[in-house]
């Protein structure tokens, strides 16, 4: 949507319809990735690609339909498929297609203009199946627009958006008539138009490597960070978006952080831990994470103390890191670092869900 919303600006002001045809699922190998949008005009217009020149043909002619007054369809094209064969999808994957009459964008597409502008988080969600076909809402942290003409759907939708928004996630979910995520009965395309959060992993020991990876897991644009040159190496951690061979505490004083972001110290050398932690406390980062033994913790935080951090700043710090599941390897170590983090982003206290009362997951928004 981002790469076709100035001519959809210039073609509603210019009182023009519009179709949209919006990539909403990626099977296998495909050009492009689900949110990518062809929109069509009412003059015949072209702007935008959702599988780089295959299918165009095809969803110009269904686009011109919909414009026509026919009804929105999801469309499947795949190589198994002869239509998708004659249409040139010939990368060995299947994509699905959501076509529509843009009749919502009068009403939403300035909001979401503004909301993309602005670089305030806001998710665009799309009902692609199901009795309330075509429907729209527009939902930011703060508000949502639009509706399905459910409320009980209405508060699933806004609440799956929200949490997907968190981590900047795009993709399709499925709920039942009636709002519950189950059933399938209704198919709703939610896309995202925020940045994933960044988690930053400090110290290129044995547990990076697993916090790395359950990281990229979670959705977060991971950066390593080492000043060992031998240690901070692609080759050691090949799942990090970036591997970064800094003094740690320069790096983050110079590092763009964000409040949805996660910072994960785990160098349990006070060489490198004060400073990157005196570091971290002027971030507004969402979650601050430190390695290290109750008696480590302990000399830190005293460390810190004398190098100027308050106790009420040094409540944000989590050490020892992570929730108290015992864990012991890497591996286990990531998940309780992982869990935490979870835990904290929706404000849980990280218990066994056996014994807690209550619906299993919240209709608000996550903590951000």
């Amino acid at each position: 949507m981002r790469d076709v919303l100035n001519q959809l600006e210039a073609w509603l002001a210019e009182g023009r319809q519009i179709a949209v045809a919006t990539l909403v699922q990626v099977h296998k190998s495909a050009p492009r990735q689900p949110g990518a949008v062809m929109a069509v005009s009412d003059r015949g217009e072209v702007v935008g690609s959702v599988s780089g020149g295959c299918v165009e043909s095809a969803l110009y002619e269904e686009a011109t339909a919909v414009l026509g007054g026919a009804p929105p369809r999801l469309l499947t094209y795949g190589i198994a498929d002869d239509q998708a064969f004659e249409v040139g999808l010939t990368c060995g994957g299947t994509i699905r297609v959501f076509v529509e009459r843009a009749d919502w964008a009068p009403d939403l597409l300035p909001r979401l203009a503004e909301a993309i502008r602005a670089e305030r988080p806001a998710a665009l969600v799309t009902v692609t199946a199901g009795p309330c076909l075509g429907a729209k809402l527009l939902v930011t942290a703060e508000e949502s627009h639009g509706t399905t003409g459910s409320p009980d759907l209405d508060q699933a939708l806004i609440a799956e958006a929200r949490a997907m928004l968190t981590m900047g996630r795009t993709g399709d979910r499925q709920f039942g008539a009636a709002g519950e995520a189950r059933g399938a009965e209704v198919s709703a395309f939610i896309e995202s138009f925020s940045p994933p959060p960044r988690m930053f992993v400090f110290g290129a020991i044995d547990f990076a490597s697993a916090v790395v990876r359950i990281g990229k897991f979670l959705g977060y644009k991971v950066i390593l960070c080492d000043a060992r040159p031998v240690f901070a190496t692609r080759a050691r951690f090949p799942e990090a978006d970036e591997v970064v061979v800094r003094w740690p505490h320069e790096f983050l004083e110079e590092a763009e952080v964000g409040p949805r972001d996660a910072i994960c110290v785990l160098t349990h050398d006070s060489k490198f831990d004060v400073p990157v932690l005196l570091a971290a406390l002027k971030t507004p980062a969402a979650y601050i994470g430190a390695m290290g033994s109750r008696a480590t913790h302990e000399r830190r935080y005293r460390e810190l103390l004398e190098a100027g951090a308050s106790p009420e700043e040094l409540k944000r710090i989590s050490s020892p890191i992570g929730l108290d599941i015992g864990g012991r390897t890497p591996e286990e170590t990531a998940v309780s670092i992982a869990a935490e983090i979870i835990a904290l982003r929706y404000s849980r206290p990280g218990g066994r869900l056996a014994d807690r009362p209550g619906p299993i997951h919240l209709d608000q928004a996550p903590v951000t």
